[in-house]
Order: C-alpha cells, then structure tokens, then sequence
C-alpha cells in the first residue's frame, strides 16, 4: 500500500459515545455483562466512558471532519434522553454531526417517538432492530417483530413522511426478508449496517449473503451500506478476509452507495482505528480517487445531511 490511498478527508458514519457516570443506563455494559450474546465475544474493555476526546485519541491525526452517532443501546426508557445527552455533547465537542436514534418503529406512538427526536436539530432517523434469529438454521418468521411483523409499514410510513432514515442492522441470513419488506416501502431511506453482517465466510455463507445483498441493492429505494464492522468472533481483523466483502459490495452498491463506517468503540476489540483505516485504504485502493473520496467522507456527508464544523476541518 501507498500513502497517496490515505484518505484527505474521513466522515464516519458509524460510532457511539457513552458516559457511565451519567444518568442514562447501558444495561449490557452496566448490568447484563453477556459474552456470549455479544458479536465479537469477550467485551469488558468496553464497560467505560468512550467520550469525545477518546474518540479523538483515536483518530489522532487522521483526517476525520464528520462523525454519526448510533443509539448505544442504552434503558430504552431513556432513549429520548440519550438524544438529548448526544445533542448536548455536539454542542460542546463538535462532533457528532448527525445522531440516529432509537425508536420503537412498531409502537402505537411510533409517531409521538419521532416528533421528540425531531426537537434535536443533528436527529436524521432510527436504529431500531427486528427481531432475528440467533442461527442461520434457525427461523422467527411471522413471530412479533420479525420482518414479517404487518406493524412495519405503519412505522416505515412514519418514518418515510418525516424524510428520516432507517438504520438496519440484521445478520445475513435476513437480508432476503429484508428486501422483501422494503420492496413495499420504495420511499424509505435506509443504510445496511456492518456490511450486512457477513459472519459465515464460507463458500455457502457468502453465497447467501451476496443474494441478499444484491436484493437489497437492485431495489428502487437507492439502499446504502456501511463498509463497518467487519470484525469476526473469535477472530483477528484480516485484511484477506475482508478484502472480497468490501470489494462485492462497492460491485453490487456502486461507489455512490458505500460508505465508510468505524463501529468504534466496539471494532476496537478486533484493530486500532488507524490500522483500520490503513487496512480499508488498502482495501479500497484499486478504485479511482473519487470513488474513494465517496466512499470515505462525501456519501456519509450527503446520506446524513451533515454540515462539517470548522473545528473538525483539516489544512
């Protein structure tokens, strides 16, 4: 690799900030410690603050000008509050520059929900996660929640009439129910999360991933995906495992629907932030500067509707 693939300019479209000192709960870094549920397994070095400025000492140089925040998963009674709380740290910090909150989507008050996030000028949409299986031999088809759920499309509405996002989060093994449910919402925008989640790395793992991300990408709704969270359980980030899944992706999506996302703190389990982007900017190097520049900084800028805060501009 050589320097000249760095990145001039990195806005990243996936990260959480939490203080757990504060008022707002995280049970599962606070109360539910569960190894076993988590994605990439052992996570108690993740059980403290992750605050702006240690954002900051992660990036250090590096030339990060933009940042969106993702819901923490914190009490979701207090989901309204971790908005706030993010606003507030904006104000303050610069960054974030956009916040995806959490809203029950399938909630009689879907509606109420949203309108107290819109309050909060840096709110672009939602987190909220279907319920899914645990096994990709497993099924939750037509339970409560599941993409099958008839409730989606009272909350997709909501969320499209409002000119909102919907952040999806599902493993591979969803993602064909998935474009099956967003076929009849043609209007929503939405952002695959973690490269769909390509956690099977075999032949037939990834020939199952690969159809449904193409589904999702042949849609009309002009779906984006995040390059994020690329990490394996019980593995260390490789970049020969992850070269073929960043590379299908910007085949199936276009460089014009990629964007680059860090999933930090949580990816630091698995790489630093500046080997990840050394590792990406390896990744990425055979496609053409623009098409990088997209994928690095300018589709998360456009997606989130962010503006880029003289404090965090580069010389």
């Amino acid at each position: 690799m050589t320097q000249s693939f760095l990145p001039d300019a990195i806005a990243d479209s996936h990260h959480h900030l939490w203080d757990l000192n504060a008022s707002i709960r995280y049970p599962w870094l606070q109360d539910e410690y569960n190894a076993s549920t988590f994605i990439l397994g052992d996570y108690e070095p993740l059980c403290r603050d992750f605050l702006p400025n240690t954002f900051r000492s992660c990036w250090g140089d590096l030339p990060v000008t933009a940042t969106v925040h993702i819901e923490a998963e914190c009490d979701r009674s207090q989901a309204l509050a971790e908005t706030a709380w993010v606003a507030d740290v904006a104000r303050s910090s610069a960054i974030p520059n956009a916040i995806i909150g959490y809203v029950n989507l399938l909630a009689e008050d879907c509606a109420e929900q949203l309108d107290a996030h819109r309050q909060y000028a840096l709110f672009r949409g939602v987190r909220f996660k279907p319920v899914t299986s645990r096994l990709a031999n497993e099924s939750v088809c037509n339970m409560a929640g599941s993409l099958q759920d008839p409730r989606w499309d009272a909350g997709l509405q909501q969320l499209t009439q409002r000119g909102l996002i919907w952040d999806l989060r599902v493993p591979y093994w969803h993602l064909l129910e998935a474009a099956s449910l967003l076929k009849q919402h043609p209007h929503t925008q939405v952002v695959i999360e973690h490269a769909g989640l390509p956690w099977d790395r075999s032949p037939a793992g990834l020939a199952q991933w690969r159809a449904g991300m193409q589904a999702l990408a042949d849609l009309p709704n002009g779906v984006h995906v995040k390059l994020s969270e690329l990490g394996l359980r019980g593995e260390p980030w490789r970049i020969e495992d992850n070269t073929v899944i960043v590379r299908d992706l910007v085949s199936m999506f276009g460089p014009e629907r990629c964007m680059f996302g860090s999933n930090f703190p949580v990816a630091s389990l698995r790489i630093s932030y500046r080997d990840l982007i050394r590792a990406m900017s390896q990744i990425l190097s055979p496609f053409g500067g623009v098409a990088r520049q997209a994928i690095w900084h300018d589709n998360a800028v456009r997606f989130y509707s962010m503006t880029v805060r003289m404090e965090n501009q580069r010389d």
